[in-house]
C-alpha cells in the first residue's frame, strides 16, 4: 500500500517506447484515455493536507486514496489504497451523497509497461509528455532510469496536480481542470513546469 514513484518530463515518447521494447519491456495497457475525478469536502480539507481522493476511469473503474506524501531515498512516497468498482456513475453519485466534491478534473492518455519490477507508464497530458516509473525501493527506480536512457537528476517528485497548479500560476490561467481542451493553444515548456528533459532532445 505504499506508492514510490517519480515522474520524467520527456521530449520524445516515441523513442523511449522502442527502447522499452529492445530492453525487454511488457506492454500491459496500450494507449488509453483516462479520466481522473478528485473529490474534496467543501472546504477543501483533504487538498490542504496534501490527501487525494480520486475516481478514475480508463479501461477499469478505480477509487483511489493517497496519503500525504514523504521522500524516501529521493523519490516520493505515499500510502495508497485503491479498488475497482463496478458502476463509475454511482461511485460519484455515492461520493457526492456523502458530501463530496469535485475540486478538479483531469485526463491524459496512458501507456503502461512491465520492466521486471518496476512500472513504467509513458503519460500524454495537456501539460506535456512524461515517464512514470513506479516501484518497491528508490535503488529501482534509478536503475530503471539509467536503463531506459533518463537523466535522474532530472526526476519530479510531486503530482499532476501540483505541476498544473504551478502551470496556472506562471502563465494566469484560471479554469479548473487539466483537460486537452481547456488547454488548446497553451504552450507549456519545461521552464513553466519548473522541470528539465529528462531525455536528450
Amino acid at each position: 500500500m505504499i506508492e514510490t514513484e517519480v515522474k520524467f518530463l520527456i521530449t520524445d515518447p516515441e523513442r523511449l517506447a522502442e527502447k522499452l521494447a529492445a530492453l525487454g519491456a511488457k506492454l500491459v495497457q496500450p494507449e488509453g484515455h483516462e479520466v481522473n475525478l478528485r473529490f474534496d469536502h467543501p472546504d477543501g480539507s483533504l487538498t490542504s493536507t496534501f490527501q487525494v481522493l480520486r475516481l478514475r476511469k480508463d479501461t477499469r473503474f478505480r477509487l483511489t486514496y493517497k496519503g500525504a506524501g514523504y521522500m524516501v531515498g529521493g523519490v516520493g512516497a505515499r500510502t495508497e489504497i485503491e479498488f475497482e468498482v463496478s458502476d463509475f456513475e454511482a461511485a460519484r453519485a455515492f461520493l457526492e451523497a456523502l458530501g463530496f466534491v469535485i475540486s478538479m478534473a483531469y485526463e491524459k492518455y496512458r501507456t503502461t509497461y512491465h520492466l521486471r519490477n518496476v512500472e513504467v507508464v509513458l503519460d500524454r497530458t495537456p501539460m506535456g509528455d512524461f515517464i512514470e516509473l513506479e516501484g518497491a525501493a528508490a535503488a529501482e527506480l534509478e536503475d530503471a532510469a539509467g536503463e531506459i536512457g533518463l537523466d535522474w537528476h532530472t526526476r519530479s517528485v510531486v503530482s499532476y496536480t501540483v505541476l498544473f497548479e504551478r502551470v496556472k500560476t506562471a502563465l494566469g490561467l484560471h479554469f479548473r481542470d487539466m483537460t486537452f481542451e481547456n488547454f488548446t493553444g497553451v504552450d507549456v515548456g519545461a521552464d513553466v513546469l519548473g522541470l528539465r528533459y529528462a531525455d536528450p532532445i
